[in-house]
């Protein structure tokens, strides 16, 4: 039996906020990537995972706040717990694969196409996953051209998602990018869920109401909407990850930002050095007779 399917319960709603959700972790992502372009070592991986949560995570919430909104008549839903947050993990952890390879590969052409490729696949499965996590009286099928379509399209913005995280530096530039990871994040959902279909068991009637999609998922979400406040605030409070760089006039990689005293004492310092390095090489000034 066909079941009757609404994914826009609340109207547009849970569209818009899972859109501002994804852009939010996207931009924190590309802050946090472009911040670990200029840090070294242990603060280079700390940034790069703290980016690539941040995405993943914006993801899966972007996720399940669309799914707020989706409802299949005649029958009720619930989700299972530790398949919903292995979606979590798969989207964090795949995520995290191509961060790292750009990260610490630089925008290659080799190290986009893997790590888009790696990413892409990750955020496709992390939705599919999570699909597979809702139990009702029923199961799922699914149009393979559709869910193809939904695949290049991950695989497509993780790509570009990469390509913007090392090369757009500026703050409104890599504002406007994460707005399009976000559409693109998105487009990604809402084709998988176009090539959704339901099909009840015969057996399936309406029971006494269970609880709302709410209720079900807003509980879970709370751990990763806290992680991506925490992350905002700490982009927030690092000037770098911020702009996208230093600032100041000197912005040569590896030199500070002078001071005015420092910039008052570099002429006289110099004059030393340079009586200095005569000196050194023989010269004496003539004495007076």
């Amino acid at each position: 039996m066909q079941g009757t399917v609404d994914g826009f319960s609340y109207g547009l709603v849970t569209p818009v906020a899972a859109f501002l959700t994804a852009c939010l972790g996207a931009a924190l992502g590309l802050r946090c990537t472009t911040r670990s372009l200029r840090a070294h070592r242990a603060p280079k991986a700390g940034w790069l995972a703290l980016g690539a949560t941040s995405i993943g995570s914006g993801i899966w919430t972007m996720h399940f706040i669309a799914m707020v909104g989706f409802s299949i008549e005649r029958t009720t839903m619930s989700y299972d717990r530790p398949l919903t947050f292995a979606s979590l993990a798969v989207a964090v952890v795949m995520v995290g694969i191509g961060i790292f390879l750009v990260g610490y590969r630089g925008a290659t052409r080799m190290a986009l196409v893997t790590g888009g490729t790696v990413t892409g696949l990750g955020v496709a499965s992390m939705h599919y996953l999570g699909m597979a996590g809702m139990r009702f009286e029923g199961e799922f099928a699914y149009d393979t051209f559709t869910v193809t379509l939904s695949v290049v399209i991950a695989v497509v913005a993780a790509t570009a998602s990469l390509w913007a995280a090392v090369s757009i530096h500026g703050f409104l530039p890599s504002l406007g990018a994460s707005v399009v990871m976000g559409v693109a994040v998105s487009g990604m959902h809402y084709t998988g869920m176009a090539a959704l279909r339901v099909h009840l068991h015969p057996a399936a009637l309406p029971g006494a109401p269970g609880d709302s999609p709410t209720s079900l998922l807003l509980p879970m979400m709370i751990g990763p909407g806290c992680f991506l406040l925490l992350a905002g605030v700490i982009v927030l409070f690092d000037p770098l990850a911020v702009t996208g760089g230093p600032g100041g006039r000197d912005r040569r990689p590896g030199h500070a930002p002078r001071s005015p005293g420092q910039v008052a004492a570099i002429p006289f310092q110099r004059r030393r050095a340079s009586a200095g390095t005569l000196a050194g090489k023989g010269y004496r000034r003539p004495r007076n007779h």
